[in-house]
């Protein structure tokens, strides 16, 4: 069982799919060797060091949280039903709804549009909030994803930019 790291308060909530086989053997978020999660938010500048998943809880240090649209694992992301997407996507809003964090990353923007029924999605901040939380779109830390680390950190940083333009 992987839990969600939530606490009121917080700058970004981080968005994941769905657990890989690796974070549903440890319990850990972003947990496969191959995912560029830590190190794209630590050098985008949410952490002030490079924190293993096993360090996951220390995020709330930084005003920083993770949940995931659904919670079945797979080996890839693709496995995942859009009825789940669709049904994860309407927890996600209660959750955010509830813990009301100032900002919302979701990690990959075809996960994104089939949770929430939107087509031509853009990567970035979204039109839609929910209540006082922006939606953000940014790209998948999967090893999968054939994106750069700097592409990755680059988007990453627009959200973390964004933020402190806000004084959070």
């Amino acid at each position: 069982m992987i839990n969600d790291i939530l606490a009121p308060g917080l700058r970004v909530v981080f968005c994941g799919i769905n657990p890989g086989k690796s974070s549903a053997h440890t319990g850990f978020h972003f947990a496969h060797p191959g995912n560029r999660f830590w190190k794209v938010i630590h050098q985008a500048g949410f952490t002030d060091r490079l924190l293993r998943p096993e360090e996951e809880r220390h995020l709330l240090d930084t005003r920083c949280g993770i949940t995931m649209l659904v919670e079945r694992p797979t080996v890839q992301a693709s496995e995942v039903a859009l009825h789940e997407l669709r049904t994860g996507g309407r927890e996600l809003v209660m959750k955010m709804e509830e813990y009301q964090p100032a900002a919302l990353a979701i990690l990959g923007k075809q996960a994104f549009e089939q949770a929430f029924s939107i087509r031509g999605a853009n990567w970035g901040k979204q039109t839609m909030s929910i209540g006082v939380t922006q939606v953000w779109v940014l790209p998948n830390p999967s090893g999968l994803n054939r994106a750069t680390l700097d592409k990755l950190v680059a988007a990453y940083r627009e959200l973390d930019d964004a933020l402190v333009t806000r004084g959070l």
